[in-house]
């Protein structure tokens, strides 16, 4: 007999991980579940695998991932199907979700020698008897728990940048979207079949629990905050470092001179596309009074357009079921509170999809506005001024992403806000950008990935001198001589001290 599954909640059969889409109950995916000893194992093979791969070179790297990079771009259609079927998540936005992760393969496999290969390093006058040299080197093996909003995206975001630096990787999928995990792994296999350098395990939140402690060196964490720590506790265990990303509860502010089409576009897109379950979504609108109410329906407007529905519209299903009963608390919530629905409200909640619903006049200590909802909805509160806006935005310990809206101070703006990126005039552009760093600060995580520091994110920082010509100002001997430490201590007084 088959069994009877709940629509999109992660099951364990028979020793397998079962997925489901989130809209249908059609199972999407069945994963053999990893136990303890199989991700150890795992790790132990992809550091022999590792060492292979980091024997290639720079050059050798960017060949495979250049090939692994095309064989995306050919399957896009199919692989978007399958984020489709397994999240539920609208085949358009799965496209454009494929489309970034393939130009950040790019970018990384063509900037890692520029960006991590050895280059002299100036030498300063007191030490000008030697030269200086850096260079960085792979860590080995890097654990990456990935999450289930953005299962292509995301995990490549750390993967593709640790494997240019010469990292094999394993992967720990979320539950939500194990096939995805899996479809990546194995296409990297189809154009690097010698080793299994990128490879995955699957299971509940006990098996990224033992990736932590795997004995991996380094792990790539994409969740929320609350797991975000249970993950530092755990790599703290082995002083395993970390890079985290945890949640959002990103703000856009519109100013006064405001093009207001263009920011309740984007407002509508940064806040709703894939069913507003993205970490750096817009979820607060702060608007100047002089242009809140214009703007509040043109958002209204636009927002009210957008079709919901399992095949062909703009919003998909809600991909984790639990995750709607938050959607529905703070939707309540900022209703008791005194805020009202412009747009949707209450009977929005449809499962296993939420309606697009735009809340004004919210207070700022409903849980709409501190936490995260990470649903298609958005709280907009009308400020004096973008300086109010600016206190607000940074209110809360989050500090991921950001928009400004604006001509005069935008950028003067988006300086201002405590979050570790912004758009300004657009929102979520940054994310797609590979020549920039991704990542939050406070409640949102540390390290980065993405850019020139994401490489940086997994090699080491390997620090090379080397001796050149005789010492003109012997010091770290024991050879020097009373002569020796006057000349030094005169010429440090010449040098610094004016």
């Amino acid at each position: 007999m088959t069994a009877v599954h709940v629509p999109g909640i992660p099951v364990i059969e028979a020793g397998q991980l079962v997925s489901t889409s989130p809209a249908t109950g059609v199972e999407a995916g069945r994963l053999p579940v990893a136990t303890d000893v199989d991700v150890r194992q795992a790790v132990d093979r992809a550091r022999v695998a590792g060492e292979w791969w980091a024997g290639l070179g720079f050059t050798g790297r960017r060949d495979r991932l250049l090939r692994w990079r095309a064989l995306l771009a050919k399957r896009i259609e199919q692989l978007a199907e399958v984020v489709h079927a397994e999240g539920g998540k609208p085949v358009p936005d799965a496209i454009v979700e494929i489309v970034t992760a393939i130009e950040h393969i790019d970018w990384a496999a063509r900037n890692a020698g520029r960006v991590l290969g050895p280059r002299r390093v100036r030498s300063r006058l007191i030490l000008a008897e030697f030269s200086g040299h850096l260079e960085y080197q792979p860590y080995g093996v890097v654990g990456v728990i990935g999450p289930w909003n953005y299962p292509v995206f995301t995990p490549i975001g750390s993967a593709a940048y640790a494997l240019a630096a010469g990292n094999a990787v394993v992967l720990k999928p979320s539950e939500y979207t194990p096939a995805v995990g899996q479809w990546l792994v194995d296409s990297f296999a189809e154009v690097v079949p010698e080793q299994q350098v990128f490879t995955a395990v699957h299971g509940l939140g006990d098996v990224g629990a033992a990736l932590c402690r795997s004995g991996v060196d380094k792990l790539a964490f994409t969740g929320s905050t609350a797991t975000a720590r249970k993950v530092m506790a755990a790599c703290a265990e082995t002083l395993t470092p970390v890079l985290i990303e945890g949640g959002g509860k990103d703000a856009m502010i519109v100013d006064s001179d405001a093009d207001l089409d263009a920011a309740a576009e984007a407002c509508v897109w940064g806040g709703m596309t894939n069913a507003g379950q993205t970490c750096i979504g817009i979820e607060r609108v702060y608007a100047v009074d002089s242009v809140f109410d214009t703007f509040v329906d043109k958002v209204v407007t636009r927002a009210g357009r957008l079709t919901v529905g399992p095949e062909g519209a703009d919003i998909g299903p809600i991909t984790m079921p639990k995750q709607i009963d938050v959607i529905r608390q703070h939707i309540d919530a900022a209703i008791a509170s005194g805020g009202r629905a412009a747009l949707g409200g209450p009977t929005a909640v449809q499962p296993p999809y939420v309606h697009p619903t735009v809340l004004v006049d919210v207070p700022e200590d409903s849980a709409a506005v501190q936490e995260e909802t990470f649903g298609p909805t958005l709280t907009i509160n009308r400020v004096r001024d973008a300086d109010e806006a600016v206190t607000r935005a940074n209110a809360l310990p989050y500090g991921l992403g950001g928009s400004v809206f604006g001509r005069r101070r935008a950028v003067a703006i988006a300086r201002r806000l405590r979050s570790g990126m912004a758009s300004v005039n657009s929102t979520l552009t940054f994310a797609g950008m590979s020549t920039l760093p991704f990542g939050g600060v406070g409640d949102s995580g540390f390290g980065r990935i993405h850019g020139e520091d994401g490489l940086r994110e997994f090699g080491r920082a390997k620090a090379i001198t080397r001796r050149r010509a005789r010492s003109l100002l012997p010091s770290m001997t024991f050879e020097r001589t009373p002569t020796d430490m006057a000349r030094l201590v005169k010429a440090i007084k010449v040098m610094y001290g004016r």
